[in-house]
């Protein structure tokens, strides 16, 4: 089983949070700013407004959904109902925004489209994490992100439930297939990965059948992904590794087949379908003039 410990809360960085919403309101707004707010509503009234859940799931981004409506204009005053990781209910408010009602309107969809695309991610991870209860096996993301959302996507992922894969080519070695093709081999690409490589650089070697496992285990890799392999070959695997690697199991998961995935005894999952195949949590401002 996982370790019992509770892990701290993912926490993202407040730069990179102003970076990514800065650049999204710039690109909503243009060079004219909201000609519609501008030209439909007085500067000078003032609006309290909700973001209402329609439906179930995970709410996760409210950081940036705040950070769109500090960072369009000041004077706005944002009050997060619940956390990031938090469940939500059908009907049930997210935060809650009072002051200018222009300011409101410009910043509007900015916010919902961070807080629903990460929320739907949290949401999707989280049935994935909820399949494998009871067992030892995690689920883990990809790189297969969102460019320029990755930190985001990765974050939400983590909220929901699930752990993160390697976040960028330059934060540990994985060997795939056409690195071994072009090395020579297994044996060879773990053995020069492990000679390059600095002793924090964690070192995972990307198989696709057991004797590609037992050239991995004899070069002392201690961590193998073992690629689009059925259940069947997966517990032939486990009993090949006998302890000595982490393994993973990645290609074809599908949250009907995660659970049977994970009680052939691997250690990790992983998976772009928590990134890349999830949908926006229906989530909805609405505003009320004061």
């Amino acid at each position: 089983m996982p370790e019992t410990t509770p892990a701290y809360p993912a926490q993202l960085p407040h730069v990179l949070i102003d970076r990514a919403v800065e650049a999204a309101l710039a690109e909503d707004l243009g060079l004219a700013g909201d000609l519609t707010t501008q030209a439909t509503i007085s500067p000078q009234a003032e609006a309290t407004a909700t973001i209402n859940a329609r439906e179930a799931g995970i709410v996760t981004g409210l950081a940036l959904a705040e950070a769109a409506f500090r960072l369009v204009g000041p004077g706005l005053a944002f009050t997060a109902l619940l956390k990031d990781g938090d469940v939500v209910k059908p009907g049930q408010d997210v935060a809650r925004i009072a002051g200018n009602a222009r300011l409101i309107m410009s910043a509007e969809r900015v916010a919902l489209n961070f807080l629903s695309h990460l929320s739907g991610i949290s949401s999707h991870t989280r049935k994935f994490a909820d399949a494998l209860a009871g067992t030892k096996t995690r689920i883990c993301d990809t790189r297969k992100t969102t460019p320029g959302l990755r930190a985001f996507e990765k974050y939400a992922v983590r909220c929901g439930g699930g752990w993160n894969h390697r976040f960028g080519l330059d934060d540990a070695i994985l060997i795939k297939d056409n690195h071994i093709a072009v090395a020579g081999g297994v044996g060879k690409a773990v053995a020069g990965a492990r000679a390059f490589a600095g002793h924090l650089v964690a070192i995972e070697v990307e198989v696709d059948t057991l004797e590609q496992l037992a050239e991995a285990l004899a070069a002392g890799a201690l961590a193998v992904l073992l690629d689009n392999m059925d259940n069947a070959t997966l517990v032939k695997a486990v009993a090949l590794n006998n302890g000595r690697a982490k393994l993973e199991a990645s290609g074809g998961v599908t949250l009907e087949r995660v659970r049977g995935i994970a009680e052939t005894g691997v250690d990790f999952i992983s998976t772009s379908r928590i990134t890349m195949a999830s949908e926006p949590l229906d989530l909805g401002l609405d505003i009320v003039i004061v």
